[in-house]
């Protein structure tokens, strides 16, 4: 046989996240729980299909057409209703043509394109992500070419935000360095900024000219649609350019139909013109032009009044779940004689919580209890029922 080209390449190293799912589908135990994997589960564990999707599925597939390609950057309905779910109805940004908008492929891919679009026109800047980030903000920006550092965030010790030594951190950066900032949701540790302290962000961000980049993945996850934007559109009528990549795989459940955007704030309709010609020839040289089916049923949906109250019924019926669970998973822990304060889990915000388990602890409850949770101690409240909580408390008190 001829001798392989490949033979040189090592072993990847595992996904933390990606791994731990795969180890815990090998797993046999009739009992596992997963509460790594960062999907919206209901309250029979399983990840749902949105009625408000299904009803837009055949209404989408009555009217469908044509297959063939859509432009470069996307479905233009859906490019429409996203900049206004992003930045209001009445924004002043939209009106005065100051938004670019283009489909992405989820929330990464928007990433990943805004990414490239950055490292082509700012070579020399480094990238700063919150300490800890999701996992994968560090790895797509330094594959995009940037160096990556990080800004304090999270505080293990009070289970809270480091503001401070967030804010001074902030302060020291060079001109035209990139931070990255979590808008709502802060994955992975369900720790958020307030509104005060966004705008204090904001101050520092304009006044060292620095260029933020808004991860906005769980829009609705907080506390509403229009709450969760407080910091996008704060940053937006304050006239700061920035850029914001969202995602729909959460609030749609859309996982697998890679729903996203990437919307870039400028200073003008002419340099929105310019900037979205460079992106689109980012998104060129990526993938051509986007896929169409998820893009048309989320477009479908904000449009039409009747869907859109639909839909965002059942955004709220997942967020209050998730909100119900935090409450019973820190009164069941207490339940079981817990004597250490999990309070803080019922004040943290979204999908996430960094529970404070410390990695002895996580590797026991895998092995023992076929409990999988991230090494971090990341736990996943969207993947907690009635059915399953009763044990996973269970097995945590006996490690605590």
């Amino acid at each position: 046989m001829q001798h392989s080209p490949f033979a040189h390449i090592e072993q990847a190293p595992p996904d933390p996240i990606i791994g731990l799912t795969e180890a815990f589908n090998n797993d046999t135990n009739p009992a596992k729980v997963n509460l790594g994997v960062g999907v919206y589960q209901d309250a029979n564990g399983k990840v749902p299909i949105l009625n408000v999707v299904k009803e837009a599925q055949k209404r989408w597939q009555e009217q469908e057409a044509t297959k063939t390609y859509f432009g470069i950057d996307g479905v233009p309905a859906y490019i429409k209703e996203v900049q206004k779910l992003l930045l209001g109805e009445e924004s002043q940004v939209l009106a005065e043509g100051r938004a670019v908008t283009v489909q992405g492929l989820g929330g990464t891919g928007s990433l990943k394109v805004g990414a490239d679009f950055l490292k082509r026109f700012f070579p020399e800047a480094q990238v700063w992500i919150s300490k800890p980030s999701w996992e994968n903000h560090k790895m797509l920006f330094e594959a995009a070419g940037f160096k990556v550092n990080s800004y304090p965030y999270y505080d293990p010790e009070t289970h809270g935000l480091d503001f401070n030594g967030m804010l001074e951190t902030l302060k020291t950066l060079p001109a035209g360095s990139i931070v990255v900032l979590h808008a709502c949701c802060h994955n992975p540790t369900g720790v958020d900024l307030n509104n005060d302290q966004w705008l204090l962000v904001l101050d520092v961000v304009k006044q060292g000219k620095l260029i933020p980049f808004l991860d906005f993945a769980y829009q609705g996850f907080g506390d509403s649609l229009d709450a969760d934007a407080f910091a996008v559109r704060t940053f937006a009528e304050a006239g700061i350019p920035c850029l914001i990549a969202n995602s729909f795989s959460k609030s749609f459940a859309l996982y697998r139909e890679r729903v996203g955007a990437l919307t870039i704030l400028t200073t003008s309709a002419e340099e929105s013109k310019r900037v979205l010609s460079q992106v689109k020839r980012v998104i060129r040289t990526n993938y051509s032009s986007p896929a169409s089916h998820g893009a048309q049923l989320v477009a479908l949906v904000l449009a039409d009044k009747e869907l859109r109250q639909q839909w965002e019924a059942e955004l709220t019926e997942m967020r209050e779940r998730i909100q119900q669970m935090r409450g019973k998973f820190v009164e069941m822990l207490r339940e079981k004689g817990v004597e250490q304060d999990f309070s803080f889990i019922q004040a943290q915000r979204g999908m996430f919580s960094y529970s404070g388990l410390s990695p002895d602890a996580v590797k026991t409850l895998r092995e023992k209890n076929s409990l999988y949770i991230v090494g971090s101690g990341r736990i996943c409240l969207a993947a907690m029922n009635d059915n399953n909580i009763g044990g996973i408390c269970a097995a945590i008190a006996e490690v605590v």
